[in-house]
């Protein structure tokens, strides 16, 4: 077993990796070739600092993945580790491997990104996936948040569509989207875990995604001022997983002095009205079941019902010296 770290080129085996990962788990991950491509490419990874891989042979046999963020909240940069052990190779000891190798080298990574600022490593556990869960208690991360997928069929049902007076819905565009990200920044600043977007963090990872579909995100603007706003994407690779065409709400958000209006419900409505007569079958989006704003209650108003929950773990880390060099190809 050889380990080092990811390159671009690992792009269509890491989709491979995934989808195998897919069919013993069935945790609904599914990326395709050129959704990992995205990953390896982002601006926020350091690939020979920031990610480690096990490799027997051509195949990946485990990998961690471990970007830095676009800002920090509270004085914490939180690192969120992405990654997984493939089924073929698990009960070998990878898992926690790559979880100490993501303990080692995050105080270096944040010291790089945000010097003297405290870092923690964040890594999320399916309900379905209890050994994940072990895993992690057993390195010291312990549970700090419970976050759900919810979804709704368009076939039928769909809430009336009603603005409040004053607003309008316009479909996002350039002309709207300093404002759209305004919106979400400043309505995300009570959301648990939440950093503000950059403008390039924003084009990279929201509007300059592949999935970004612009025809069914929307923003809601009273006179010129955008005070509500709904980003969608779209999985190619996990819809065809499957069977049916899902839009996925990435971010909902309503400026403070907005919030009970109806904003949030009437940018809802609209878009659910715009998937369907779009040719999608299902909406999706994921929550913070702890949300202050009561945002579980708004998406089951809409018709949404959680499908899946998960867990999200945390360790802060001692700031100070790393063990091997991060890069470093090692044998096993």
């Amino acid at each position: 077993m050889k380990w080092g770290p990811l390159t671009y080129e690992d792009a269509r085996a890491l989709a491979e990796f995934w989808a195998e990962v897919e069919a013993e788990d069935r945790i609904g991950e599914i990326y395709g070739a050129e959704d990992v491509a995205e990953h390896l490419s982002s601006e926020l990874i350091d690939l020979a600092a920031g990610t480690f891989a096990a490799r027997d042979g051509d195949r990946i046999a485990a990998f961690g993945y471990l970007p830095v963020r676009q800002a920090t909240e509270g004085g914490v940069h939180a690192l969120r580790l992405w990654g997984g052990v493939h089924p073929a190779y698990r009960g070998r000891g990878l898992g926690r491997r790559i979880v100490d190798w993501a303990v080692d080298v995050a105080p270096m990574l944040g010291e790089k990104a945000f010097p003297g600022v405290a870092v923690e490593v964040h890594l999320g556990a399916h309900d379905t996936n209890p050994a994940l869960a072990a895993l992690a208690e057993g390195a010291g991360f312990a549970v700090v948040r419970t976050f759900a997928h919810m979804e709704r069929s368009l076939s039928g049902g769909l809430p009336a569509l009603r603005t409040p007076e004053g607003v309008r819905i316009a479909t996002w565009s350039p002309e709207v989207d300093d404002g759209a990200r305004n919106v979400r920044n400043e309505s995300f600043r009570d959301h648990w875990g939440s950093v503000p977007h950059t403008p390039e963090s924003w084009a990279g990872h929201i509007t300059g995604s592949r999935n970004f579909r612009p025809e069914s995100s929307f923003v809601a603007l009273a006179g010129d001022r955008a005070v509500g706003v709904l980003m969608t994407h779209f999985f190619d690779a996990q819809s065809a997983h499957r069977g049916e065409r899902q839009a996925w709400i990435q971010i909902v958000g309503t400026l403070r002095e907005w919030r009970g209006k109806g904003v949030a419900g009437a940018l809802i409505a609209h878009a659910l009205d715009a998937f369907a007569r779009q040719g999608y079958q299902s909406a999706g989006l994921g929550v913070d079941t702890d949300n202050p704003t009561g945002a579980v209650a708004v998406y089951e108003r809409a018709g949404f019902a959680i499908t899946e929950r998960h867990k999200n773990y945390a360790l802060s880390v001692p700031q100070g010296e790393t063990g091997d060099e991060p890069g470093a190809a090692v044998h096993e």
